[in-house]
């Protein structure tokens, strides 16, 4: 398994609704919940997160459709074998709506490219 070497942030903009996804290393569950209040966005419409540290994970869709948001982001972490990592999403709606299979792609896709980009150690 794999972790994060430092705190990578990336931007997507999909149908004109504004993605930017935060990915960083933590030590612990106290660790996740502070990394995400500190790169979530008050301004922003949705905030959606996960995080996994060993055998615990937790995620949150913010008000997004259920299973749109939270679970994709999870998804991307597991998919790319990394562990004690935590990545908070924020969109800001831009008007076009992206339906269950375009939220859960675009959260998705924007959680796994900002994780492919961030360097690992092991």
């Amino acid at each position: 398994m794999f972790t994060l070497d430092q705190t990578t942030s990336l931007e997507q903009v999909i149908k004109k609704s504004r993605f930017i996804a935060v990915a960083g290393p933590l030590a612990n569950e106290q660790a996740a919940r502070g990394f995400v209040t500190a790169h979530s966005d008050l301004n922003a419409n949705h905030n959606c997160w996960a995080w996994r540290a060993g055998q615990t994970y937790r995620f949150s869709d913010d008000g997004e459709p259920s299973g749109t948001a939270g679970k994709p982001i999870l998804q991307a972490i597991d998919r790319l074998e990394l562990d004690h990592v935590a990545v908070v999403v924020t969109r800001w709606f831009g008007g076009v709506l992206l339906g269950s299979g375009g939220l859960a792609r675009a959260y998705g896709g924007t959680a796994a490219a900002c994780l492919r980009a961030a360097p690992r150690v092991d």
